[in-house]
């Protein structure tokens, strides 16, 4: 294993690995991040590379395994180079077509090129494809060029150039200045400026000083710092050691999540290989700087994203937040000066470096810098990892890359910034996704999660669902966000059922109000945001519980009632058969009956029925 001692050294390193690359003809690159593999990638690659040794093509062809590159649901995937051919969906039994078709005669196999909903045509090149033309991809593109378990891979990409110009060339209040004039802000949630943060810990006393990146990514369907940790560790390293040279730290710890076993894994593999190659530990790259990682791990609890809570935890005490009266900057992990960041915040310091802050700030908005990694999820037909410039419109994500409804329903909402997130009505679409126009609106950024909802969600249910959430989670340390939840979720639960009063539409607005101003930590200040939002853009819908108890979505069970449209029912006997609470009866070839004394509102029947019979109203 070659040791690096300086910049020149990088160079001979990427020069051989550049070398080792252009005597493939082909390269076949196979995304294998945990969605991945959940799509079966692994039997993917096991049968490709066994296909390859069997034609003999093992020296002609490559195969280069990555994280995600994105297009979750059209996963497994492989993208031939060159030619920037993208095969989607794609499983091990294809692996012998693949090989004898594509690599061995260049022909292009239509029926796994990706189908494009909206013009019913199949498209060729990954770059063609409307879910990918419309992003700016500058993070996320980096991973189709790195395997995971290679350093060299990284280095050959370009990798530690950042830290060897920043180690040569900066000073450390340079890189700061830096890192101000690029306009980094937080990727993690509240968006606060990254080179103002930095530089209070560059000034505040004391000869111990840690860095901490964030990965205790909790929001349900939000899993962008998992992907960037899964595919490219060694970046998030580089950003973390410009960040200690830049504060003076010479430790810093990564804290992932215990449900991203495969982050965990990455990462130390990562860690591992840059003490082999002399890029951490003592006087790296030849310098004076020195400074190690290592990986803590989680206990699972959302509110150990919170900066304070999550310090706790890596000095294994419960996990709970602490007034903010003293900013971690200047007594943080071990009553140490701390700058902690979330994972795409660091993986985006080596590109600022080697760059410079104009490049930086030529995208984005006034206020908002550079691109945003999204996890677009719900009722539109692209889901997966998004990546554009700061100030695109929500319209744009959820129609041009999202593709719209998937389902053929009128798209409604968009609930942004995880379970603290708010949801904004269709109207407020051309709203830019940027830090400050989301909370004027009455939403955030958060970690980046979009869920996009159509016409049969219901927007009360969905507040209940993350009180619900929000509840759980609650470490229960300050009494406004550990009994103001219970009761909002308690109000909410009594709309949804059919027992909401319309005196508890005020009720529910200034309790919410008063968790969001009294909470102690970041959880409860911003529990409140689903119950607010959904007040402000519809209210109508909450009208609808309280006074007509009535449900538009047809979602609240309380508020529904099946019945059998005789019209449209055949008398086929499917929905009898499936019904688990025996409460339909019909003989056959005559239309049936629901007794809605025994329904339970299951929704089973809807989805067996073949002829819409079955209404809900």
């Amino acid at each position: 294993m070659p040791r690096v001692s300086n910049a020149r050294d990088l160079e001979i390193i990427r020069s051989q690995s550049d070398g080792k690359r252009s005597r493939s003809r082909l390269e076949l690159i196979i995304p294998n991040g945990t969605c991945c593999q959940a799509s079966g990638s692994a039997a993917l690659i096991d049968s490709v590379r066994a296909e390859l040794a069997r034609q003999g093509l093992q020296q002609d062809v490559s195969v280069r395994v990555t994280g995600c590159l994105g297009f979750c649901e059209q996963e497994p995937m492989i993208l031939v180079e060159p030619g920037n051919i993208l095969y989607c969906r794609v499983t091990a039994k294809d692996a012998a077509e693949i090989v004898s078709r594509t690599v061995q005669r260049g022909e292009i196999i239509d029926t796994l090129l990706f189908l494009d909903p909206a013009s019913g045509k199949r498209i060729e090149r990954e770059a063609d494809i409307p879910f990918y033309k419309a992003q700016t991809r500058q993070l996320i593109h980096m991973n189709r060029f790195v395997d995971p378990f290679s350093i060299e891979d990284y280095i050959a990409a370009g990798g530690y150039r950042a830290i060897a110009k920043a180690l040569e060339e900066f000073t450390p209040s340079a890189i700061i200045a830096e890192v101000k004039a690029a306009g980094l802000r937080g990727r993690g949630g509240a968006g606060f400026p990254t080179g103002r943060k930095w530089e209070e810990a560059h000034e505040a006393p004391g000869d111990e000083k840690y860095v901490i990146c964030n990965a205790d990514e909790g929001d349900p369907g939000a899993y962008m710092d998992r992907c960037v940790l899964e595919a490219n560790p060694h970046e998030v390293l580089e950003g973390m050691m410009i960040g200690a040279y830049a504060v003076g730290a010479s430790k810093g710890y990564i804290y992932v999540r215990r449900e991203y076993p495969l982050a965990v894994k990455h990462c130390r593999i990562a860690i591992r290989q840059a003490r082999e190659y002399g890029l951490l530990g003592e006087n790296i790259l030849g310098s004076n700087f020195s400074f190690d990682v290592e990986v803590a791990r989680g206990g699972g609890a959302f509110v150990c994203g919170e900066s304070t809570a999550l310090m706790t935890s890596i000095e294994g005490k419960v996990g709970e937040p602490r007034a903010k009266d003293v900013h971690t900057v200047k007594e943080g992990l071990w009553g140490r000066p701390t700058v902690l960041n979330n994972v795409e915040t660091w993986a985006n310091v080596p590109s600022i470096i080697l760059n410079g802050s104009r490049w930086f700030a030529s995208r984005g908005t006034e206020k908002s810098k550079g691109t945003k990694i999204l996890a677009l999820t719900g009722r539109v037909k692209n889901t997966g990892l998004v990546e554009v410039a700061m100030g695109t419109t929500i319209r744009q994500i959820v129609y041009d890359i999202g593709g719209g409804p998937k389902n053929g329903n009128r798209i409604k909402a968009v609930q942004t910034g995880g379970p603290s997130g708010g949801c904004l009505p269709e109207r407020l679409f051309d709203l830019p996704v940027d830090f400050d126009a989301l909370w004027e609106a009455g939403s955030m950024m958060g970690s980046g999660g979009m869920v996009v909802m159509d016409d049969k969600t219901c927007m009360v249910d969905v507040a209940r669902y993350f009180l619900k959430f929000l509840l759980d989670e609650s470490c229960g340390k300050c009494v406004p966000c550990r009994e103001g939840i219970d009761r909002m979720l308690e109000i909410v639960t009594d709309i949804a059922e059919g027992r909401g009063r319309p005196e508890q539409l005020d009720t529910l607005q200034d309790l919410a109000e008063t968790v969001a101003e009294a909470s102690l930590c970041g959880l409860g200040k911003s529990a409140p945001n689903p119950v607010l939002s959904t007040l402000r853009y519809f209210m109508d819908e909450y009208k609808a519980h309280v006074l007509e108890k009535k449900c538009p979505a047809a979602v609240c069970k309380a508020l529904v009632t099946y019945a059998i449209d005789a019209g449209k029912c055949t008398g086929c006997g499917v929905c009898l058969k499936v019904c688990p609470h025996d409460s339909i009866t019909g003989e056959k070839k005559k239309p049936h009956v629901i007794d809605t004394a025994l329904c339970q509102r299951c929704g089973i029947c809807i989805g067996e029925c073949k002829f819409d019979a079955i209404t809900v109203r």
